[in-house]
This record gives structure tokens, C-alpha cells and sequence, in this order.
């Protein structure tokens, strides 16, 4: 690699954390703002005009606490702790193209299957084995919140600590179904390649099911509401949180909203086509009869990154929905969800899609058939959970009194 490339790459990495966590900031305004129009109240609005200076506002806040180590935490491992849990949720940027500007001024290039020819400054690395790369950052930021209960020497922490290495593991398998399912429909392990091969049709048409799995699942892998057990009020004041403060807090705080921007990219980019969108080539052809090459792949560079920030504004916002809609539900009921739910409908998903690849040619037509085997599936599963079940084994007073009076 030459020197000019490495100051490429470092120019790319510097931009996209910048990027990222002033996103995250202003994330959390947007959140608030919907919560507060979902939930019939008024949110933010004092800090600058209609409350846009208020993450800056909540930053300096931040930074001005006081910072407090408990005296008898694991020092090396508390102050470790957040950095490991933020780092992966920026470095999953690394392989997820969320556009397509080629600097070699080819923008045919970018609508070829093959990558070789492209120059694409809007995508750090193009590797083949991008898809795993991306399970396996995800998987390992368990890790910074995992050692952020123990390390705290607080019982309530180390609970937290422990529920998010249940509640992950859980959701891990089904998220890797899900994502397994859409490596099977392209045939492809590279990020490039998954955005090539839906030009024709996004993911979510063959792979309804596994977006459904991989929504759900994302959501408990962010610890975001319904599935925010990890940190309940409750139960456990803060969670693995509890005992920080300032802005090891907020380093907390960022890798959560992170890596909440983070799975709604992948999203994207699994099921909805990544940067494309209909009409973008065309676009490029007449641009370039217009004003040439260059200019054809600028246009096509910044229109193929508006249609990848709206469909991930888009996922951004059914996160926020779901937050304002659903309660937080109980932890037996988190695990059952995962293992008894989840992950056989992601097994008999992953049987489907090799059965139909295998036996129907027509790749439109076996779309459309897991289509309808995806909304099958599901209907089935909603009828059977709605079927009457005993009462949960889950003891109460009135049955110990009872069984202390029977003798029993």
C-alpha cells in the first residue's frame, strides 16, 4: 500500500468517528423528540433553539461530574471497561459501504459485482469475509459491559454483567441465522457483493423471516427497550452501570446509541438494498451525458449516500417507536423468547432457503415463494402464542400459606 492509500484510510477512519459520534449525539435529541410526540409530552426545547444545542448541553455536563472510582473496584478493569465496550461499536463501520464514490471516476464500477475496480472512498475496507467480520464485532462488545459489573464490586452491577452475557449469547444465535439465512440467498460473504446482488430485489423479499429475527434480535444485542434488562430500574438501580459517573458514563451511553446506528446499517445493507435504489444508474448515465465522468460519479456518490442515510433514518425511527410502545418485559420471558422462539424459527428459515435455492431455478421465483413461507411461518407462530397456557410456575405468598396449612 502506498502512502497516499494509508492517508486515504486515516482520513476515512478520522471522518466516520467524527461522524459517528456527533450522530450519536444528536440521536439521542431525536429520540427524545419522538418519545415526547409518541408519548403526548414536551421534550427538549430550552438548550438553544428548539432544544438543538441540548446534546452539547448534556456533553458538558458530563465532562464537568465528578469522576469517582469506588475504593474497592478492580481499578485497571473499571477504567478499561468502557473504552472495550465503545471501541468495537465504531470500528463495526470498517466493512458497511454506505455509499458508492469512485475516485477512479467510473461509476459503472460501483453496479459490478466485482470490487476490483473500485476506488470507493465512501467504504474503509472491502474485504470477502466482510459479513463475518461484522459477527464477530458484535459479538465481542459483551465483553465492556460483561467486566464493567464485575470490575465495579457492586452486587447489583454484577447481576447487570451477568444478564447481558445470558441476554447476548441468547440473541447472538438467532441474529446469526438470520444473517446466515441472507449469506445463503446471494451467495456471499462480502458487503459490496450483498449490495450488487439486490439490485434486482432487496433482501427483506426472500428473507422476511430473518428480518423479523434479525430486528428482534439487534434489539436485545443494543440492550435497547424491550429487552433493556441488563440495566433495570427495578431491579437492579443502574444495572452494570450503576457505579459510573462523567464520562465514563457517557462512554456507556455512546456505545449503546453506536451501536444501535451501527445494526440499523447492517439492516440496510442485509435487507434493503444498502445504497441502491431504483433509478441511480440512470441516473449516472445522464449525468454523464451531461457533464461527464466525473461529475457522473459524484452525483451517483452523494445520491447513493442520501438513499443509505434515509433508510438508516429510517430503521432509527422504528427503534424509537418500538422504545415508546413496548414495556419492558420479564427476564424468563426474554430467555423462552430467544431460545424457544427465535432460534427454531431461525433454523427452520435457514432449511427453507436451501430448500428453495436448491429446487427452483427461477431465483425470483423462489423469492417469492420464501415470501410467503416467511409470512406462513409467522402467522403460525402468532396463532400458537396465543393459545391459552397454565399460569406461570412462579410461586407466590398465597401458595406458600396454602402449602404451610396442607402440611405440604
Amino acid at each position: 500500500m502506498n502512502w497516499l492509500g494509508l492517508l486515504i484510510i486515516i482520513i476515512q477512519s478520522v471522518v466516520i468517528a467524527l461522524a459517528v459520534t456527533t450522530a450519536f449525539a444528536y440521536l439521542t435529541l431525536f429520540e427524545r423528540r419522538l418519545l415526547a410526540r409518541f408519548q403526548n409530552r414536551v421534550g427538549p426545547n430550552r438548550a438553544g433553539p428548539n432544544g438543538f444545542l441540548q446534546p452539547v448541553a448534556d456533553a458538558v455536563k458530563l465532562f464537568f461530574k465528578e469522576d469517582i472510582v469506588p475504593s474497592a473496584a478492580d481499578k485497571a478493569v473499571y477504567l478499561l471497561a468502557p473504552a472495550i465496550a465503545v471501541i468495537p461499536a465504531i470500528i463495526i463501520w470498517a466493512v458497511i459501504p454506505f455509499g458508492c464514490l469512485n475516485i477512479d471516476w467510473n461509476y459503472r464500477a460501483c453496479f459490478a459485482e466485482s470490487s476490483s475496480g473500485v476506488n470507493n472512498i465512501l467504504q474503509i475496507a472491502d474485504i470477502n469475509v466482510g459479513v463475518l467480520y461484522l459477527l464477530a464485532i458484535t459479538s465481542i462488545g459483551v465483553y465492556g459491559i460483561t467486566l464493567a459489573g464485575w470490575a465495579s464490586n457492586n452486587k447489583y452491577s454484577m447481576m447487570g454483567g451477568i444478564r447481558s452475557t445470558a441476554q447476548l449469547i441468547s440473541y447472538e444465535l438467532a441474529l446469526g441465522t438470520a444473517v446466515l439465512a441472507v449469506v445463503m440467498t446471494f451467495s456471499t460473504l462480502s458487503t459490496h457483493e450483498l449490495v450488487y446482488h439486490q439490485g434486482t430485489l432487496w433482501g427483506i423479499v426472500p428473507q422476511f423471516l430473518a428480518f423479523v429475527i434479525f430486528m428482534i434480535a439487534s434489539t436485545a444485542e443494543v440492550v435497547r427497550a424491550p429487552f433493556d434488562l441488563v440495566e433495570a430500574e427495578q431491579e437492579l438501580v443502574g444495572g452494570y452501570n450503576t457505579e459510573y459517573g462523567s464520562m465514563k458514563f457517557a462512554l456507556f451511553f455512546m456505545t449503546e446509541y453506536i451501536k444501535l446506528i451501527a445494526v440499523s446499517a447492517m439492516a440496510v445493507t442485509f435487507f434493503f438494498g444498502g445504497w441502491r435504489f431504483p433509478g441511480l444508474e440512470m441516473l449516472g448515465a445522464g449525468v454523464e451525458g451531461l457533464a461527464g465522468p466525473v461529475v457522473a460519479s459524484i452525483a451517483v456518490g452523494l445520491a447513493s449516500l442520501g438513499s443509505f442515510l434515509l433508510k438508516l433514518v429510517g430503521f432509527l425511527f422504528l427503534s424509537v417507536w418500538i422504545r415508546a410502545s413496548w414495556p419492558r418485559i420479564r427476564y424468563d420471558r426474554l430467555m423462552d423468547l430467544g431460545w424457544k422462539w427465535l432460534l427454531p424459527l431461525g433454523l427452520i428459515n435457514l432449511a427453507a432457503t436451501a430448500v428453495a435455492f436448491v429446487l427452483i431455478e427461477s431465483f425470483v421465483l423462489a423469492s417469492f415463494m420464501l415470501l410467503a413461507f416467511s409470512l406462513l411461518s409467522l402467522a403460525i407462530a402468532a396463532g400458537i402464542n396465543r393459545v391459552p397456557k397454565p399460569v406461570d410456575n412462579v410461586t407466590y405468598v398465597s401458595d406458600v400459606r396454602s402449602r404451610a396449612e396442607t402440611g405440604q
